[in-house]
């Protein structure tokens, strides 16, 4: 289990001289790394679909990955990039799973990739239930 920086030991520097320290304090925004932002920006996304169709995003398993796996899927046609979604078979509850590289990529600022992570969650939700994603959030693609 990776250790957060303030919990972990701290070492001498090269010439024993002194103790290593962070370059900057744990309290500021350089400190959060992109992959954490981009962890936290689902999060939030999560909770507010959450709170507006809890029967819809509660059987479902969310997650998040650097990038997609090479080769697509037999059934699909054309791969999304960004997203993916499986349904539920044998047990296996069904699974959302966002692409964090490609969505990075597309985007040009904060504000942009949270708009396109509500997109992409939004879209695959509305792929595994069979509805249109305007029926589950009339703000979609806007």
């Amino acid at each position: 289990m990776i250790e957060a920086p303030w919990n972990a030991r701290v070492y001498r520097n090269r010439h024993g001289r002194g103790t290593r320290t962070p370059m900057f304090g744990t309290r500021l925004p350089r400190y959060r790394t992109r992959s954490g932002m981009f962890d936290d920006m689902v999060a939030a996304q999560l909770r507010r679909l959450n709170g507006a169709w809890p029967q819809l995003v509660q059987p479902v398993q969310f997650a998040v990955e650097d990038v997609p796996p090479y080769e697509p899927a037999p059934w699909e046609g054309e791969p999304n990039l960004n997203s993916r979604s499986f349904p539920a078979a044998h047990g296996v509850p069904a699974r959302v799973v966002l692409y964090r590289m490609p969505i990075q990529g597309m985007a040009q600022n904060r504000m942009d990739m949270q708009l396109i992570i509500r997109d992409e969650m939004v879209a695959r939700l509305a792929e595994l239930y069979g509805r249109r994603p305007e029926e589950i959030d009339p703000d979609w693609g806007l």
